[in-house]
């Protein structure tokens, strides 16, 4: 059965892992017990409402709660885990935990109402069980104060013997047990209650990591695409140091270029720019003789 007692003696797990794949399976047998506990409460005040039905409710109702706290200790024994270095891991893993959180809230929730439920069943119960012993002590009580009606003294007698008479040891004994059954849901709803108490706690400092989490990724990516950006901008300016260095080399060889070529003619009959050429510089240097 999923209730067993071997169950609640396994080793202890203390990695983040071990932890969480324990809470989801705690939670998920937490939820199959809650559906048997709930047929079971169905069963009270019916016929099939027998003393093994009890046993098997406490029983079953009681391990469930075992379950419940055990499982609250491990997602508590998670937050003193350490965590990875790496922050995308880091995330992931306070994102299980609330998962987990969640569904072990939802799962609480469910468990606690049959809690209730059954406990409410055991009162009513056990009220009718005392009803029922008063009633046979009246109507035993009523017929011998017909059959002793003269006899006063005679009659109180016979009531006193027909009312111990009416409440049997069996009977004393379900209402016993009925009443502890109850005092122990009653302590087994308190004990939900804390653990209520203690998610919620849990909760509000895991919405605050993962906030933390996240404000720390952003960082992250902030410094990634300044980075990228000053990448990008060395690399425009390396560019423009590239191009602007090959225009000046560029301009520097146009200006030598001028310096080399032919000289411009400077006789009357050559047009304003025009190179000295062989034919015109011998002619030149003669009419210079001649002058």
């Amino acid at each position: 059965m999923s209730y067993s007692k071997a169950d609640s003696y396994r080793t202890q797990p203390r990695d983040s892992n071990t932890l969480i794949q324990t809470c989801s399976s705690n939670i998920q047998k937490i939820t199959q017990n809650t559906a048997q506990i709930k047929s079971m409460v169905n069963q009270l005040g019916t016929r099939q409402d027998t003393s093994e039905l009890q046993d098997r409710l406490q029983h079953i109702q009681h391990f469930t709660n075992q379950l419940a706290k055990e499982t609250n200790k491990h997602l508590k024994d998670l937050g003193s885990v350490s965590l990875s270095s790496a922050p995308s891991e880091q995330r992931q893993q306070k994102i299980q935990k609330d998962r987990l959180m969640n569904e072990f809230s939802a799962a609480l929730n469910n468990f606690q109402a049959v809690q209730r439920q059954a406990a409410q069943k055991e009162k009513e119960s056990v009220a009718r069980a005392r009803a029922g012993s008063r009633l046979s002590a009246e109507d035993g009580a009523s017929e011998e104060q017909l059959v002793s009606f003269d006899n006063q003294e005679d009659w109180g007698q016979t009531t006193t013997q027909t009312t111990e008479e009416a409440i049997t040891e069996e009977d004393l004994e379900l209402i016993k047990e009925r009443e502890t059954n109850i005092r122990q849901l009653e302590s087994d709803i308190l004990d939900v209650n804390q653990i209520f108490k203690d998610l919620a706690v849990m909760i509000h400092d895991q919405g605050e990591m993962i906030d933390s989490i996240e404000a720390n990724v952003e960082s992250a990516e902030v410094h990634v695409d300044r980075g990228t950006e000053q990448l990008q901008r060395a690399s425009y300016y390396q560019v423009r140091r590239n191009i602007t260095a090959t225009k000046i080399e560029s301009h520097a060889s146009s200006e030598t270029q001028p310096n080399q070529a032919a000289p411009m003619c400077r006789r009357k009959h050559c047009a304003p720019g025009d190179l000295v050429s062989v034919h015109c510089a011998r002619p030149a240097t003669g009419v210079a003789s001649a002058r």
